[in-house]
């Protein structure tokens, strides 16, 4: 219990110091995330990723905190994982090389004793899953950041729960490595994430979902994996059921119709990251058995009357007065930061 706390105030001003480091070069090397109001130069991952690694690995080197062999392999597959994420941020992967890489990696994480063959082939593509989405999920300042840290938090809950010591350790890590990242992505940001950090993030996050839930059986372990990731699932499902409706590509993710009914982006992250408290509580409740299938059916019919609901906002057209004054308050502030270095 010292040393987690220990490490995760490490890794809080680590993963700090190296965001802030990071965002020259990225400027200078013109690795910019150009999806935004105004291009954001990316590393933020790659910040988050050599923090969580090096503080955790730390612990199993030390023999201070050893994690065990599931998480070792855990961390070496997010690692790669987090490499193929760095490669799209330089060349812009497509998202089916993203999934089948993530998938792979995922294959050498899943326990088959426990599992079963059928239980973990679904094991391996629903981590896949998660880990595209959440790259998907980073559209907005703040947002994959916010919903990694709640997420991480009871994950971690369940970890111990089932005296799973060394991913609950992983787990502090992480959530304490996005919050120093944080502090240069809250609104308006300095750096992003990128491909990077959020597939690294939702990796690591569905694969330890998958490790606490070992030994339970299949069917009952749906409820707890969609809680904890009702956010991610909403925001897929918003731009699968646009895309097939408009036909067409476009600012359809949560964060965006969010704006468009008049959220401020604080705001945005704000609603977004209590709906994820309100699935990852859930979620913690029924692993522990203090909760029944019945609060993550409340869950899903939440998620889908959001999902429902903004379908129904428009997303292309004129952008309102305070809208199109915040976008060019942000394109100007991002010219200056630019400039400055």
């Amino acid at each position: 219990m010292l040393y987690g706390l220990a490490a995760a105030v490490a890794a809080l001003f680590l993963a700090s110091l190296l965001t802030a480091a990071l965002r020259v070069p990225a400027l200078r090397l013109g690795l910019l995330d150009r999806r935004r109001t105004r291009p954001l130069p990316l590393l933020g991952g790659v910040a988050v990723v050599v923090t969580t690694l090096a503080v955790a690995g730390a612990g199993e080197w030390t023999g201070v905190a050893p994690l065990g062999s599931g998480v070792g392999r855990l961390l070496i597959a997010a690692g790669a994982v987090a490499l193929l994420g760095l490669l799209a941020d330089l060349w812009r992967l497509r998202a089916r090389l993203l999934l089948c890489g993530t998938a792979g990696a995922a294959a050498c994480v899943v326990p088959y004793e426990e599992a079963g063959v059928v239980g973990g082939v679904l094991a391996v593509g629903w981590i896949a899953a998660v880990a595209v989405a959440f790259r998907a999920l980073d559209h907005a300042d703040a947002l994959v950041g916010t919903v990694g840290v709640v997420t991480a938090f009871g994950v971690g809950v369940c970890a111990a729960v089932e005296l799973l010591d060394g991913l609950a350790v992983l787990l502090s890590v992480l959530a304490a490595a996005l919050t120093g990242f944080l502090m240069h992505n809250w609104h308006p940001a300095r750096i992003a994430l990128g491909a990077c950090g959020s597939l690294f993030t939702g990796f690591v996050l569905a694969a330890a979902v998958v490790l606490t839930r070992v030994g339970y059986a299949p069917g009952s372990s749906v409820g707890p994996l969609f809680a904890f990731t009702a956010v991610a699932s909403a925001d897929v499902l918003l731009v699968v059921l646009a895309r097939r409706f408009t036909g067409r590509p476009g600012p359809d993710h949560l964060a965006h119709r969010l704006r468009r009914l008049g959220l401020t982006p604080q705001g945005v992250t704000v609603v977004l990251g209590a709906l994820a408290f309100a699935g990852v509580l859930v979620g913690v409740l029924v692993h522990a058995g203090w909760a029944d299938g019945v609060a993550v059916l409340g869950v899903a019919g939440a998620a889908l009357v959001l999902v429902l609901g903004l379908l129904r906002v428009r997303t292309r057209g004129r952008l309102t007065a305070t809208s199109a004054h915040d976008a060019a308050s942000l394109q100007v502030t991002g010219r200056l930061r630019v400039r400055n270095g």
